[in-house]
């Protein structure tokens, strides 16, 4: 049994990682400060005693955890565009001075370190799949920065950490991920078309929905994150769904899903920043973790659908 932090545990990601360390029988430790996870999300874990505890704090602040701690999951920072685009200084100061003051907590509690980076840091790639040498092509001066630059330093911070106090980190980026949990409102594709399609409104397509993405599954997520954390390797490593498919198409499908036959579509403006494909090489997590994801993309969108239906009821 180990005693393991996880940073931003109120959130989509967090939650179910949470979830999932519990079910393995460690004791979690979930700090968050809700800026864009919820309560609800874990609320059901308040039940399980002393396997689980909760901190309410914000990560750019220093602090300490009391007792042992043998591992830490970063994923504290606002990772959807809308919550990126409309809190631009507190994610970069989420991404720089919460990284900062995670690794220092490792650092005294002699804990191993996985920080929870992003495919933004490839920016608009110059080769398909991305690769982990792949050295990302991005613009400091769009308004996508705040994220996929301060992802950026913080891998650099995390490399210093671990040559100069020979700390145990992990990285591993992250490529598009759905399932429950997702905020309703958060701007993302899934949300966005589902709830959408289920008030009978026009599905709004950024651009003409022909870029592509790759989208993988919460539980493929957690099981590849765990998988990190329990390996010899420092990374950085992609994790993701390699089956990429265009926005318009992944649109039909839930549509399918739902018994809509024709949706309508209301196109607007693709966002400044934003990338015309993503799509990981996870052949490094083949090899090095074993890893890759099982969900297919129709069972993942009818468990997420069904989640926003739920939500639809309360």
């Amino acid at each position: 049994m180990k005693r393991i932090v996880v940073t931003g545990g109120a959130g989509f990601i967090g939650s179910h990682l949470c979830e999932f360390l519990i079910s393995q029988g460690h004791k979690v430790v979930c700090i968050d400060n809700f800026s864009t996870g919820s309560r609800r999300n874990i609320s059901h874990l308040m039940t399980e005693g002393d396997n689980f505890s909760f901190i309410k704090h914000d990560i750019t602040e220093p602090f300490h955890v009391m007792g042992g701690i043998d591992e830490i999951y970063n994923l504290a920072c606002p990772a959807s565009p809308k919550a990126f685009t409309e809190n631009p200084i507190e994610t970069l100061k989420a991404s720089f001075m919460g990284t900062l003051n995670i690794l220092d907590l490792a650092r005294t509690a002699g804990a191993k370190f996985l920080h929870a980076s992003t495919s933004e840091v490839y920016g608009e790639a110059l080769s398909h799949p991305q690769k982990e040498t792949d050295l990302g092509n991005t613009d400091t001066q769009s308004s996508r920065a705040c994220y996929s630059e301060g992802k950026r330093v913080a891998e650099a911070l995390v490399a210093e950490y671990r040559r100069k106090y020979n700390l145990n980190t992990k990285i591993v980026r992250i490529f598009n991920v759905y399932g429950s949990r997702m905020q309703s409102d958060d701007g993302r594709l899934m949300p966005n078309v589902i709830n959408q399609l289920l008030q009978d409104k026009p599905v709004t397509i950024y651009g003409d929905g022909e870029h592509t993405r790759s989208f993988c599954y919460v539980s493929d997520m957690v099981t590849g994150l765990v998988e990190m954390m329990s390996r010899d390797e420092a990374g950085p490593i992609n994790i993701g769904n390699p089956n990429e498919i265009s926005i318009k198409s992944c649109i039909k499908t839930m549509a399918q899903l739902l018994d809509i036959a024709d949706p309508v579509f209301e196109y607007k403006e693709l966002p400044s920043g934003d990338c015309s494909r993503r799509c990981p090489d996870i052949m490094l997590a083949k090899e090095k973790l074993g890893w890759q994801p099982v969900v297919s993309l129709e069972d993942g969108l009818k468990q997420t659908i069904d989640y926003f239906k739920e939500c639809a009821k309360v």
